[in-house]
């Protein structure tokens, strides 16, 4: 409740409706998260940033959700003869899958999801056991555009999400506010009906 993890995960799903409806391993992952227990300078390096989460595992895992267990840290695939590093790799039990996240310091940009469409490639071929499930992958940026996002997104076939951290909890009024729009904007789309939202509001 102190973390408002209710109206960030109702915002977050209204916001990637389109993308969670056609990627259904998408939903143990949202638009934002909160990391205000890595004590990060404000102007951080990513280096700062990983080094951070390694240091906090538990509380990055615990803002996350559930089933979440760590693989590895700059995670090495090896494609051709070039090594690359994924930032942090994780494995979902409920997904049963592979979860990959790569750090950005700055704002969002079109080319970061084809790094990481590479590396859901790299993991798919050469390191997701047969039983799994195809990997998954979360750009997670300091900040991002919506409408950039929804262009990179909209013809991508690979199960991938932008999201956003802030290093400080939002205020919950801001939130709630938030999420009436967006709930507005849904009714107003056609894409709820007054029955869902009398629902929600319970």
């Amino acid at each position: 409740m102190n973390s408002s993890l209710f109206e960030r995960t109702m915002i977050s799903n209204e916001k990637n409706q389109l993308f969670l409806s056609r990627n259904t391993g998408l939903t143990a992952l949202r638009d934002s998260y909160v990391l205000e227990f890595l004590d990060v300078p404000e102007h951080h390096k990513e280096m700062e940033l990983r080094k951070a989460i390694i240091a906090n595992l538990r509380d990055f895992i615990l803002e996350f959700g559930k089933d979440f267990s760590f693989v590895g840290e700059e995670y090495r695939v090896q494609v051709g003869n070039t090594d690359f590093n994924i930032d942090l790799l994780f494995y979902n039990r409920e997904l049963s899958c592979l979860v990959a996240i790569e750090l950005k310091i700055g704002r969002f940009k079109p080319e970061h999801l084809g790094q990481l469409e590479f590396y859901l490639e790299a993991l798919d071929r050469d390191v997701k056991k047969q039983n799994e499930n195809p990997s998954v992958g979360l750009v997670l940026c300091s900040k991002k555009d919506d409408a950039v996002v929804e262009y990179a997104l909209s013809r991508s076939l690979s199960p991938a999400l932008i999201a956003e951290y802030q290093t400080h909890l939002p205020h919950k009024a801001l939130l709630t506010n938030k999420l009436r729009e967006l709930r507005e904007l849904a009714e107003a789309e056609g894409l709820v009906d007054d029955d869902e939202d009398s629902d929600t509001e319970k």
